[in-house]
């Protein structure tokens, strides 16, 4: 333990979770000056916070909650529902880290009188001379979440702590159970923190039902659907058409008509474009490039040159051709262990 820990003082973004308590526990562990805090963000968090002031008695740590329920509707679920409606995918978790978790919650901790604000994602930041910060993939390799952080910048992470990053969640549950934690056996988190039944069932509270044809590729119809935004590229069930299965290949917002087919290989393509593409290091590499790329998080990476064309767009080109390329979608770039950057999928 180095001495001088006590004088770094960390914030801890404590979920309520195993991850970030363990995160706590372990810099408390290293001797820093740790303190919890959780930002309040709907009204599905009542039971986690309850969860987060057990977890900080437990270590000895102060808790504090900050109330971010008005900017996490504004930022995130707005945007959520903004995106579906213009016929995307959006990947909400990627919106609330840029624009919560690493925004507003490093703004308040710094009030704080905080030197870092840590988190519970699998993760890791190394620091370059002559690049500065830089994120990598956490050491296990099923729970890495960099995806998820490609839009922070260096401010950003020369701020950050990720604890748990060079452990794998077993070893993760492991500590919990070392140092008594009340989350040890806690359950993985859904994937989308403010719905609490189907995206879908979401969709139809704030989204009227907008009526339109179910179109074969050759233009056939075969049903009627209740709107595009019930749908995303890829999907195979819920799509109310007989003697499948089926795959929904296209949305054809102009005419309304969902597009879909019983061949998989119509869901493949080898080009895409990213727009509001963010480089890690602040700065934008010699492009052509040949790097690897993810078009969505559960995905592996594939082989990909991306290429300029204006602002924040740019060509991925892949070697061999990708399933379900979805707009709204994040594609994230990687050499090696090294997140580079990301963009959106247009």
């Amino acid at each position: 333990m180095e001495k001088n820990n006590k004088k770094i003082k960390v914030a801890v973004a404590m979920s309520g979770g195993v991850d970030s308590s363990v995160s706590a526990a372990l810099l408390k562990e290293a001797g820093f000056d740790v303190v919890g805090v959780m930002m309040r963000l709907h009204n599905h968090s009542k039971n986690s916070e309850k969860m987060a002031r057990l977890v900080a008695k437990k270590i000895g740590i102060p808790f504090y909650v900050i109330n971010a329920e008005k900017e996490f509707k504004k930022k995130v679920v707005d945007y959520f529902l903004a995106e579906y409606k213009k016929g995307n995918t959006p990947n909400p978790c990627v919106v609330c880290n840029k624009e919560i978790k690493f925004g507003l919650l490093i703004e308040k901790a710094l009030k704080m009188g905080v030197d870092y604000v840590a988190t519970g994602h699998y993760a890791r930041t190394t620091l370059a001379p002559l690049s500065g910060a830089r994120l990598c993939t956490g050491k296990d390799k099923e729970k890495d979440q960099s995806y998820f952080l490609w839009q922070l910048n260096q401010k950003q992470l020369s701020r950050v702590l990720f604890p748990v990053g060079n452990y794998t969640k077993p070893e993760v549950r492991k500590l919990a159970k070392k140092f008594g934690l009340p989350t040890a056996d806690s359950k993985e988190s859904q994937e989308v923190c403010f719905i609490s039944s189907t995206t879908n069932d979401f969709l139809k509270r704030y989204l009227k039902p907008k009526t339109g044809k179910i179109l074969n590729k050759d233009g056939k119809t075969l049903g009627t659907h209740q709107g595009l935004w019930f749908y995303t590229i890829g999907q195979r069930r819920g799509i109310e058409v007989q003697q499948g299965p089926w795959y929904v290949v296209a949305k054809d917002f102009k005419n309304n008509n969902l597009i879909i087919s019983k061949d998989k290989k119509d869901l493949l393509q080898k080009e895409l474009v990213a727009e509001n593409v963010n480089w890690i290091s602040g700065r934008e590499p010699k492009l052509p490039l040949k790097i690897k790329a993810k078009i969505r998080y559960r995905t592996k990476l594939a082989d990909v040159t991306i290429y300029k064309l204006q602002a924040k767009n740019y060509k991925l080109k892949f070697d061999k051709p990708q399933p379900a390329i979805t707009p709204g979608q994040s594609v994230v770039f990687y050499r090696g262990q090294q997140l580079l950057g990301g963009g959106v999928i247009k």
